[in-house]
């Protein structure tokens, strides 16, 4: 289901009290609310004009949402309010489950610009729970805040050395670089292909103005026809 939210069920009245405050409420959460009838449209809908608003739907005698809410709270905080979880008892608010055309518990629903945008019912795994969110907060324009805050990985200055000799023609410096960081680290992801580059690059620099028309001059010797054959590499034509 997906579509506008119908609210005429739910007008905030000034007298309706308001529910205990839940474990969220209690902890002080910034972004995990705790929702009723009197602040459904300030928390849920005012709220998901700026960032998506997951609604938690439980109750307290329902034990999969003990083990769904923990997981909604924890990926909440982790979120840094990239979304809000709104928590809504469903026992204390039923005409909120009602609007919300709850069949069963725990449910959740996704608000996004005032509208219905994605929802899922019981206690499904963590990980689709996160596949679930990542998807909601990507569907709003943003990413998850994890994701958002790692920060680029420093380029290697040895490699950017070994490129700067490869721009000046300096192939024995950029040989000699790449090397040491073959022996440094063996499993370097791209150094010992790099090296085998330059390498190849150093024989084509000795191997005269026309490696393959000296080969086919001297059928016989061997190392003309290694570097005609470098020289083809290098060219993409084998």
């Amino acid at each position: 289901m997906a579509g506008a939210l119908d609210l005429s069920a739910l007008k905030a009245r000034a007298t309706a009290p308001p529910a205990a405050p839940g474990a969220a409420a209690q902890a002080g959460a910034p972004h995990v609310v705790d929702v009723t009838e009197a602040t459904f449209q300030t928390e849920v809908i005012d709220r998901s004009m700026q960032v998506p608003v997951v609604i938690d739907l439980w109750a307290e005698w329902c034990q999969p949402c003990k083990q769904l809410s923990p997981i909604l709270e924890r990926l909440a905080a982790e979120g840094g309010g990239s979304w809000i979880l709104a928590k809504i008892d469903v026992d204390a608010n039923q005409r909120i489950a009602q609007a919300l055309r709850v069949q069963g518990i725990p449910a959740v629903k996704a608000v996004l610009q005032g509208e219905l945008a994605a929802e899922f019912s019981g206690a499904i795994p963590e990980a689709e729970v996160r596949q679930f969110i990542a998807a909601l907060v990507q569907a709003a324009g943003g990413q998850p805040a994890a994701a958002a805050d790692v920060p680029p990985e420093p380029e290697d200055p040895r490699v950017i050395a070994a490129e700067d000799a490869l721009q000046r023609g300096d192939y024995d410096a950029a040989a000699e670089i790449y090397t040491d960081i073959v022996t440094a680290e063996p499993a370097h992801p791209f150094a010992a292909d790099a090296l085998r580059q330059v390498q190849l690059m150093q024989r084509l620099g000795q191997s005269g103005p026309d490696p393959v028309a000296a080969a086919d001059a001297a059928p016989d010797d061997i190392a003309a026809q290694c570097a005609a054959a470098d020289a083809l590499v290098a060219a993409g034509d084998v």
